[in-house]
């Protein structure tokens, strides 16, 4: 039976829904913040609640939901204090400054005023009081909390017998002496669940960061501190009902939700992204027995670029995709305790995938080596690939006179016969960004090859002095017969163009360099940093070289703040020589399947017949198909999410005397608080008399053009009105629409919106 002597707050979190928490001493109902309580793009959603110890339990998103109670409503325990609760953390936050997040605190430690109780990096936990102008501190060394299980966590205050103590499962797994008779020193500050009282502000950025992120149930505190016994007897009692063993939790209960974000209007539906929060680049795709594996960089705490993990999708097709858990995260391991950066994935020696992956520890100089995880599936047949084992030490540590000291980033990896190849990005002493190449025959020890490729910083100072995400892919044969291969790298510097660029050239695999056709090097994508941080693979069931991308969603921290998600990634694209020796590009196929309902099928019009046809055809999530024929027009092209009398719209077009292809955004959204970027971007497309033929994908604030196999152009676009949903033919005098196809295009991941709450 409960103990309720010196109860002096008790949240179940029983609600089924609403937007407060019932204190059951006070009688308070606390208002639970929730960026979605009143979403600015989104349906407004109740913060989440899910199967607790005891009833319910409530989710926090680990940025934008807490619990805050007015100081003057708290009367704070000085010489004793319990607090217990049952907790089963999604995520570690860093734990930037060493500042807990907590799960209940009313402190200022600079002060040396009140408590605070909650977790760390890596699942430490803490409790630490202000005592007489000391900050004291007890941690459960040696007994981290696991992540996505539940624990019963109890910390105790003790001041006439002069000690603190945590326990976990019942069991005392760590004492503190104190000085008899000390009190808790009073703060003025709010109580807090979930959110630290003194948080650490993310530069000019609304987060705050030193969050708890997972569920917390059954949060009660005392103004005594529970006895041994007591705590024993609590959790028996909470965990008798399920044998006496504390229960799993269903994965589908403690991950983040993707339905909540499925009614935002900006939020793309059918081009792959996170559930929600954070993501970059896509990377490390991989085939293996019947499904595709991309795994992209996240993070599972908010919005915002901070503590790094893999994030995991796998499809059958390219089109439909389910999220798994995240293949790796940060660990407290000696290998990457701050952060899973971006790199590849090769099959090892039993044709099994294995991930390279930049591992972070800013513990150590240089911070950035090769880690390497193998998949589990010869042990267990895990064919989703959910679980990796990390090997223990880094495979590669760079040293100095291997490229630029310090940034050594983003291996690229494949193999050939019985070889392993690795490319890695880095720079070089006042030459530029440069790809370093290394072999190995076990996977484990590699040996330097020297650069790979290196380009003339003078001739070309746009290609900064350090390269990222290099992908090194074969394109096949030449008229000539020569066998040709394609370099990608990211530039990063102060004066780089930040987007992809690509050379076409020869390989010479024994001495491991690379030797372009041309020096310049050309873009696949001309939108301006939208289509950056590429990943490849060679498809083994087409032979298809695919290449994968984010689509930088170039918004403001505070618009992702109240959206709750940052970025997707771009259609995936596979790549070709031409005959003419130039790169094509086009669309996958597979994107045909999440076609819906054919909207319009037009051909031989013009254009006013055209946009006749057209009045009535509407959406936010479109595939489009046309070919125009010139006629007397210089420019031509479309408009897209137009609203009906063009008060907003963004203009798609081909200006036949620059040869350019270029997207006017500067009508695209009225919303003068969306602090993104407008304008115009675009770039040279040389059609050679050819009519335009454009491919274009529509996903909410995704536009995605293709033109003639030649050219991409990715941007965003972010319309403030629920009705610019049309689309219109344009051109500064007569055209032929020679075909036009419009089809409703439908969501990437099986899942529906949830209704409204």
């Amino acid at each position: 039976m409960e103990n309720k002597q010196g109860m002096i707050s008790h949240w179940s979190f029983d609600e089924a829904s609403g937007k407060e928490a019932l204190d059951h001493v006070t009688g308070i109902n606390d208002k639970i913040e929730y960026v979605l309580n009143e979403a600015r793009y989104n349906d407004s959603h109740d913060p989440q609640r899910r199967k607790g110890i005891s009833g319910n339990a409530l989710m926090f998103d680990g940025y934008s939901n807490w619990i805050a109670r007015p100081v003057e409503k708290t009367v704070m325990p000085q010489d004793a204090l319990t607090i217990e609760a049952w907790i089963a953390p999604r995520t570690y936050e860093k734990g930037i400054e060493a500042r807990l997040s907590p799960i209940v605190n009313q402190h200022d430690r600079e002060k040396k005023e009140g408590f605070v109780f909650g977790i760390l990096r890596h699942g430490q936990w803490s409790m630490q009081v202000g005592l007489n102008n000391e900050w004291v501190e007890i941690w459960a060394d040696g007994h981290a909390l696991p992540l996505k299980q539940w624990s019963y966590i109890i910390a105790t205050f003790d001041s006439r017998n002069a000690v603190m103590k945590l326990y976990l499962n019942g069991e005392e797994v760590a004492a503190k002496s104190i000085v008899a008779n000390t009190v808790i020193t009073p703060c003025n500050k709010d109580l807090m669940i979930a959110k630290n009282n003194k948080g650490f502000i993310l530069g000019d950025t609304p987060y705050v960061l030193n969050m708890y992120s997972g569920m917390i149930d059954e949060l009660k505190m005392y103004n005594r501190a529970l006895s041994p016994e007591e705590v024993r007897q609590s959790y028996r009692e909470y965990v008798t009902p399920y044998g006496g063993s504390i229960p799993t939790i269903p994965y589908d209960d403690i991950k983040l939700d993707r339905r909540l974000l499925a009614n935002d209007r900006h939020r793309p539906q059918y081009h792959i992204s996170p559930p929600q929060h954070w993501m970059n680049e896509p990377h490390a795709p991989i085939y293996f027995n019947g499904q595709y594996h991309l795994f992209y960089q996240h993070d599972p705490h908010g919005p915002y670029l901070h503590t790094i993990h893999w994030g995991h999708w796998v499809s059958n097709d390219l089109a439909h995709w389910r999220d798994l858990p995240w293949a790796l995260a940060p660990e407290e391991n000696g290998l990457d305790p701050d952060g899973v950066w971006s790199g590849s994935s090769a099959y090892d020696e039993n044709g099994v995938p294995a991930l390279f992956y930049t591992a972070g520890d800013d513990s150590s100089t240089p911070n950035q080596r090769v880690g390497l995880a193998r998949s589990t599936f010869m042990k267990d047949g895990d064919n989703d690939l959910v679980r990796w084992e990390k090997h223990p030490v880094p495979v590669i540590v760079q040293e100095k006179g291997q490229g630029f000291y310090g940034d050594f980033r983003d291996p690229f990896v494949w193999k050939d016969g019985d070889t392993w190849y690795l490319l890695i990005g880095s720079g070089t002493d006042g030459q530029g960004g440069t790809v370093l190449a290394y072999t190995s025959k076990n996977m484990i020890e590699w040996e330097y090859k020297g650069p790979f490729y290196m380009s003339d910083i003078k001739k070309c100072s746009y290609l900064g002095d350090m390269w990222e995400l290099p992908v090194f892919l074969p394109l096949g044969h030449d008229k000539t017969g020569t066998e040709k291969h394609i370099l990608l790298i990211s530039p990063l510097g102060p004066d780089a163009d930040v987007e992809v660029f690509y050379w076409i050239g020869t390989f010479d695999k024994e001495a491991m360099r690379f030797t372009p056709d041309q020096e310049e090097p050309q873009l696949i994508d001309l939108g301006d940093f939208h289509f950056t941080g590429p990943s490849g693979m060679v498809d083994p069931k087409t032979d298809r070289k695919l290449i994968f991308t984010i689509a930088q969603g170039v918004r403001t921290s505070e618009i992702n703040y109240y959206s709750g998600y940052a970025h997707n990634a771009g259609i995936p694209l596979s790549i070709f020589l031409r005959g003419d020796g130039r790169l094509g590009i086009r669309p996958i196929e597979e994107m045909e399947l999440l076609r819906g309902e054919k909207l319009s099928s037009i051909e031989d019009k013009s254009l006013n017949e055209a946009n006749d046809l057209l009045k009535e055809v509407k959406g936010d999530m479109l595939g489009i198909r046309v070919e125009l024929e010139a006629g007397t027009c210089t420019q031509l092209g479309i408009k897209l999410r137009r609203s009906p009398g063009g008060e907003e719209e963004t203009l798609l077009y081909y200006d036949r005397k620059e040869s350019a292809l270029i997207v006017d955004r500067n009508k695209s959204s009225l919303d003068q608080l969306a602090d993104w970027d407008r304008g115009v971007q675009g770039g040279t497309l040389e059609l050679d008399g050819e009519n335009l033929k454009l491919q274009i994908y529509l996903d909410r604030s995704m536009v995605e053009a293709y033109a003639n196999e030649l050219k991409s152009l990715t941007t965003r676009v972010y319309p403030s009105r629920k009705d610019a949903l049309g689309i219109q033919i344009w051109g500064d005098g007569t055209l032929t629409v020679k075909s036009l196809e419009v089809w409703e295009m439908k969501p990437a991941f099986e899942t529906a919106a949830m209704t409204r709450e």
